[in-house]
């Protein structure tokens, strides 16, 4: 007997037959965690980023409900993390998607964004904080995704109109303004919870570990099904108050792409734009590490993988000289463009009045101004070389660094701003110093 083909087992997701019994069984699994924990929440608010894991939760939930699988919450919102680092291609995919939602009333949207000078080139350029690396600085994750979706569920808990919050968020576009989220009062005890529902998932390895990684739940979660818990406790505004579900946690890759590109655009699952987005990954050739940053030349990853794919398309091959990025971000970190200590740095110690020496003496510090004039004119001219040939071949443009941006960064630098603790007279890391080290004794240089 043959074996149904891909199209053939489109039918009908949740009845294919057991060809497709592992992929039924991690869907059975996410509309069952669903059913559990979705009623013990009033409130749903999705984390979506526009990747594949996040977008592939969105468009399923969405979904489940309107098949009538899962029951509506009293009010739904769906908060959209713009980076202003996406890939041309995933940002066009969340355009379309975002577009979509507005037929559906009951769907409260918000685009997320953070404050000006938190954006993450104004705080490279501007700033000078050094681009993130995986041992001693990753912040970017926390500064342009986490705190402004915290300041954003916050602001709507609250029914806050404060201007520091505003400006992490714009106004709900217009089209759908569902319910807003009731506040239950000033005493803790009768606030409202919000259940957050987000795309994190393990894939593989929480397969083959029992479905979970982690052995017990928390916050109530029966054991093995972790992925239920209380997040962000004590972020301003949240205060234990957002309790996070990952749906998608079980799955594997190949769940999400078989979802994006076979299921999701299909009309009677919704009828999403989500193709696009599979393909800019790589779809079904595209390996687990492959597939996990969708921002330009991320400075984590140690390949540029999906930008590569990208570009090798006909379509996109205009956006490779975006691959340059990459070689600026290293050009930030090394020492002769950033400060150095020259040691004896001291930090308050124990006792009032006390200053004992920090450990890590004569450390590398923020990205010189000249530095940050020359990566500013470099990226600016990728931007502007990708864009001309955008519009020769009648494409859409690139943008990281729109005219807000750069004139914030140059007043920054005019302004002569450094980060917390340096005020800018410090030696470059390339100038040779006597070493200093964290109990105080000096190593002169050899002459």
């Amino acid at each position: 007997m043959p074996t149904p083909s891909r199209a053939a087992l489109m039918g009908n997701l949740f009845t294919a037959p057991s060809e497709r019994m592992i992929y039924g069984e991690a869907v059975d699994l996410t509309l069952a965690s669903l059913q559990t924990y979705g009623p013990l929440h009033r409130h749903w608010c999705i984390a979506w980023s526009g990747g594949k894991d996040s977008t592939a939760t969105l468009t399923l939930v969405v979904h489940l409900i309107e098949s009538g699988r899962l029951a509506r919450p009293e009010t739904l919102t769906v908060y959209f993390a713009d980076t202003r680092m996406e890939l041309t291609p995933l940002r066009l995919a969340a355009e379309e998607i975002i577009a979509h939602l507005a037929r559906y009333p009951y769907i409260r949207f918000r685009t997320v964004m953070a404050p000006l000078d938190k954006r993450f080139l104004v705080y490279i350029l501007g700033r000078g904080v050094p681009p993130p690396n995986n041992n001693t600085l990753r912040w970017c994750t926390r500064q342009i995704k986490v705190d402004p979706m915290s300041a954003a569920i916050g602001a709507d808990l609250d029914q806050l109109d404060e201007p520091a919050i505003a400006e992490a968020m714009t106004h709900a576009i217009g089209h759908n303004g569902g319910p807003e989220l009731a506040d239950g009062g000033p005493d803790p005890a009768e606030r409202e919870t919000v259940l957050m529902i987000t795309g994190v998932r393990e894939g593989e390895s929480a397969v083959r570990d029992e479905r979970i990684r982690m052995s017990c739940g928390r916050d109530g979660a029966e054991c093995g099904q972790g992925w239920y818990q209380l997040a962000v406790p004590e972020a301003k505004g949240v205060r234990g108050r957002v309790y996070t579900l990952a749906p998608l946690l079980h799955w594997r890759v190949c769940h999400v792409w078989d979802w994006l590109r076979l299921y999701a655009p299909a009309p009677q699952y919704g009828g999403w734009s989500t193709a696009l987005l599979a393909d800019a990954y790589g779809g079904d050739e595209a390996e687990e590490l492959a597939a996990r940053t969708g921002c330009m030349c991320c400075p984590l990853a140690s390949a540029d993988t999906a930008l590569d794919r990208i570009v090798r398309h006909p379509s996109w091959f205009y956006l490779a000289p975006i691959k340059r990025l990459r070689a600026i971000y290293v050009r930030l970190r090394r020492p002769e463009n950033r400060l150095r200590k020259p040691g004896g740095e001291t930090r308050q110690g124990k006792r009032k009045g006390e200053r004992v020496l920090v450990k890590n003496q004569q450390r590398l510090g923020p990205i010189t101004h000249p530095a940050r004039l020359a990566a500013l004119a470099d990226i600016l001219a990728i931007q502007a070389e990708v864009n001309a040939e955008a519009d020769r071949l009648g494409r859409p443009h690139m943008d990281i660094l729109n005219a807000e941006e750069e004139g914030r960064i140059r007043a920054l630098i005019a302004a002569g701003t450094w980060p917390d603790g340096w005020d800018g007279d410090e030696p470059t890391g390339d100038v040779p110093l006597d070493a200093v080290f964290a109990n105080g004794t000096v190593q002169p240089l050899l002459t």
